[in-house]
């Protein structure tokens, strides 16, 4: 019995990259720009947020759409903050793709926005594998994860234009070679940012919050 073979002509992530460079056209034309903020569960996204936000309220009007696959305990943070939020459920799928991201937009306008973060699912897998229309990606790694994550998840730290090392204040409890993780990141990505700070204390906060402003708030 002869076995079918079907030619699939088109890529399967072809059609989300054109919903994705939508997404990035129409939030520009509306002059708000998307971070994909990426990371593991316990990282410190939120609250590595919540300070950059603060840090930013005074130079720009910003947002956050808050991903998960159930319940909407970020969101609920963001509020309490202050923070226009929204949170979208993600129906299992462990990240968010660019269709999942112009279905939310609809229901959040970004039109009185300067700036979006997505809050992405919390792993270093799904969320690198497709772009979700922002303007950049960025990856933070805590310094209890270890320095090996660029080793064990390659794709993740190749995708990203910035990297946050975070939780440096917990450097006296782990084994953590500053030098060999952003060699390893450099080898991936030569073009990568990586920061060290700390989400809790502040420290370290200034390049990030500058490389920001630099980077997406020029007018």
């Amino acid at each position: 019995m002869a076995v079918r073979v079907i030619d699939v002509n088109v890529g399967v992530f072809d059609e989300n990259d054109r919903i994705a460079d939508e997404v990035r056209k129409d939030n520009r034309e509306k002059g708000c720009r998307m971070i994909n903020i990426m990371a593991s569960p316990g990282a410190g996204k939120t609250t590595l947020l919540l300070r950059t936000i603060e840090a930013l309220k005074s130079d720009c009007r910003i947002g956050v759409m808050e991903a998960d696959i159930e319940a909407s305990v970020d969101a609920e943070k963001m509020q309490e903050a202050g923070v226009r939020s929204i949170q979208v459920h993600t129906g299992g799928e462990c990240a968010m793709d660019a269709s999942m991201v112009q279905q939310a937009l609809k229901e959040f306008d970004v039109s009185d926005l300067d700036l979006l973060f997505l809050e992405n699912v919390g792993n270093l897998v799904c969320t690198a594998e497709q772009d979700t229309g922002a303007d950049a990606n960025v990856e933070i790694l805590s310094v209890p994860e270890g320095d090996d994550k660029p080793l064990k998840y390659p794709l993740m730290f190749s995708v990203c234009q910035c990297v946050l090392i975070n939780k440096i204040d917990t450097r006296p409890w782990f084994a953590f070679d500053d030098e060999a993780v952003v060699e390893r990141i450099h080898r991936l990505n030569p073009e990568a940012e990586v920061f060290f700070l700390s989400g809790k204390t502040g420290e370290g906060f200034d390049q990030w919050i500058d490389w920001i402003r630099n980077v997406f708030l020029q007018r």
